[in-house]
């Protein structure tokens, strides 16, 4: 019998404790009324999330590298579960602070365990598809973890989300005892191993890009929500249906990113997308303030930043193909980094500047990544190299 099955409902887990990480984003605004501290610090629990997934999970995998991977995955839906008990049952910023490390290192040891066993129960042929499968249930939640939260958070108290999410936490649990067979562990992948391929050049360029990429985005992502009601003036309706806009734009623009690569190459649709992801975001500082204006342009945003996604992952398996694996859990660290660079930075630009900073930096942030990107594909040794001939091709007129 096929294990397809079971596959997709690993992936359907990760969609939800993907969910539990950048949910936050789009309540942000109730979470800094609700205990009391400004939006910016709030925004903090993006980059305390962030931080812990990024430096706690590679440590974690390798200490509990010869676990039996299906009691991995329990103990760590197990831990999920407190983290999102916490959140609801201890009030204060401090508890929040907490509940956020315990499901950042529960996501991570969750994530990279599941993307081990869904390759262990495909057949080899198909072990790259169960990958990218387990990959899209995660990227899913970043895409619609905002307006999911707008939404839930509009009807009922915050709070409950995440209890929510804790209950299915447990429905996740039983559901994985009973279908996913035992799994052995593995040696660890010493850290300095995985280390090693950051002695390629090409791979840490293509790293950062996904660096500033994510960084430029997530400095406006991470605000948008106070964004749109305080600059934009839209109502509660109005921002839970422009990021429910936002995220079907999203998975649009991944569908047609991953097109683009097969049709036109990495490096076109890479460029191209970050181009078009940093016009997007001057557009929505110049609009601001009209929300018949904002909506399309939201929509533009969001269609441009994930048309990059797929393409960036692809790129980064083509730099290191022995080391698929490796390569796509240092691009998800990286990404978490970013992540939390983005939320710090946004916070500082939106305590010491104001709301209709966030992005412009955003947007300068994705051009230094467009850039990097055009710079590493050789669009400009291109362009010096023809304008060398054309230096040539006039000194042999002039000695003519």
């Amino acid at each position: 019998m096929s294990n397809a099955w079971k596959i997709y409902m690993l992936a359907v887990v990760s969609f939800l404790v993907g969910t539990s990480e950048f949910i936050i984003a789009g309540i942000l605004d109730k979470v800094s009324a609700d205990i009391g501290v400004s939006v910016s610090a709030a925004g903090q629990l993006i980059t305390v999330f962030s931080l812990a997934y990024a430096f706690g999970t590679p440590f974690l995998m390798a200490a509990t590298a010869k676990m039996e991977r299906r009691k991995l995955l329990l103990y760590s839906l197990a831990v999920f579960v407190v983290g999102n008990g916490i959140a609801v049952a201890f009030p204060g910023f401090g508890f929040l602070i907490g509940s956020r490390i315990i499901l950042a290192l529960s996501t991570g040891v969750f994530v990279v365990t599941a993307l081990t066993v869904a390759a262990k129960l495909a057949p080899p042929e198909k072990q790259g598809s169960a990958i990218a499968t387990l990959v899209m249930g995660f990227s899913t939640a970043l895409i619609i973890g905002v307006p999911i939260g707008r939404l839930a958070a509009s009807i009922y108290d915050w709070k409950m989300i995440f209890g929510g999410i804790g209950l299915l936490g447990l429905v996740a649990i039983f559901l994985i005892s009973f279908t996913i067979p035992k799994t052995d562990g593995e040696e660890p992948v010493p850290l300095r191993n995985q280390l090693a391929l950051l002695k390629n050049p090409k791979i840490v360029v293509a790293l950062m890009i996904t660096f500033f990429w994510i960084a430029g985005y997530a400095i406006t992502y991470t605000y948008i929500s106070p964004f749109l009601l305080t600059i934009t003036g839209m109502s509660e309706k109005g921002v839970s249906a422009g990021l429910f806009a936002f995220g079907i734009a999203s998975l649009i623009g991944s569908k047609l990113g991953g097109f683009s690569t097969d049709k036109w190459g990495v490096s076109r649709t890479l460029v191209g997308g970050m181009l078009l992801h940093a016009i997007a975001l001057i557009l929505l500082s110049l609009a601001a303030h009209s929300p018949a204006l904002v909506l399309p342009l939201l929509m533009l945003w969001s269609f441009s930043a994930w048309s990059s996604g797929p393409t960036q992952q692809y790129h980064l398996i083509t730099l290191a193909p022995e080391a698929s694996s490796i390569m796509l859990s240092l691009n998800s660290s990286v990404l978490q980094l970013a992540m939390a660079a983005g939320a710090g930075i946004g916070g500082v630009i939106v305590e010491q500047a104001s709301l209709t900073s966030i992005s412009w930096i955003g947007a300068a942030g994705v051009a230094v990544a467009a850039g990097t990107a055009a710079a590493s594909f050789g669009y400009f040794r291109i362009g010096s190299a023809s304008r060398k001939k054309l230096e040539e091709a006039r000194m042999r007129k002039a000695g003519a």
